[in-house]
């Protein structure tokens, strides 16, 4: 088998077509392993120069597994080597001053580096700044979220986990999939709220805020309650 760090830009696609296909040989998982395996240096010197030259603690993973790298190719019209997060670490600030501080900070602190800022244009409601750094021909995210921002992409998270894979990417359980882009657009409210010092703006995406999760929970419940119901009649 052909070591990942002697792999071509077309043979790593090839790999990624096969991925993508779910023709893969055993052979293909260890190659994949061992080309994720790569992303490990530049990933630990990433987060070693976020540490040492900025004195922040990112949090995240040397690299992507084999099924998340798999879902992607198959969900989305991208190659296996453009894709930039197979290594990540993501970073926790308060508001969105500090997260353009920071974002300006990391372009300051490595050479090359890719800007993506899904604030005003989130992504399924997922709102967070991007920035891609390449290192030594990989390329590692880092994910700069505000704590409500932060908040918004767990509970998506959870609430894809527990009720469909499907919500986190807008589709699935239509009441939840509104409520949750409610909640996203309440969050950029209240953080240019925050910022402007608007209290008018701040207390209305509060408010909207509070409706919202109290929404979220009538929808669970109910979901909750039908799936007991189906228990019971499946036990009769």
């Amino acid at each position: 088998m052909i070591p990942s760090s002697e792999l071509s830009k077309h043979q790593i696609d090839r790999l990624g077509d096969r991925l993508r296909k779910a023709d893969i040989s055993d052979d293909d998982l260890r190659l994949l392993d061992s080309y994720r395996r790569s992303f490990t240096e530049a990933y630990e010197a990433v987060v070693g120069q976020i540490r040492n030259q900025l004195g922040l603690e990112p949090t995240g993973r040397p690299a992507k597994s084999t099924t998340s790298i798999s879902e992607k190719l198959r969900r989305e019209s991208i190659r296996l080597s453009q894709m930039q997060d197979i290594g990540g670490c993501r970073l926790i600030v308060e508001g969105i001053g500090k997260q353009d501080e920071v974002t300006a900070q990391l372009r300051s602190l490595f050479d090359k580096t890719i800007i993506v800022d899904r604030r005003d244009h989130p992504s399924h409601g997922y709102r967070a700044v991007h920035v891609i750094v390449g290192y030594r021909g990989k390329l590692i995210e880092i994910q700069i979220r505000t704590g409500l921002q932060h908040l918004w992409a767990e509970l998506s998270e959870k609430l894809s986990d527990v009720v469909d894979n499907a919500i986190k990417y807008g589709s699935g359980n239509e009441e939840i999939v509104s409520v949750l882009a409610n909640l996203s657009q309440d969050t950029m409210n209240i953080e240019k709220g925050f910022k402007g010092k608007d209290l008018e703006l701040l207390q209305a995406g509060f408010q909207h805020y509070s409706e919202a999760l109290g929404r979220l929970q009538d929808v669970i419940q109910d979901i909750l309650r039908r799936l007991e119901g189906r228990k019971d009649g499946i036990s009769d």
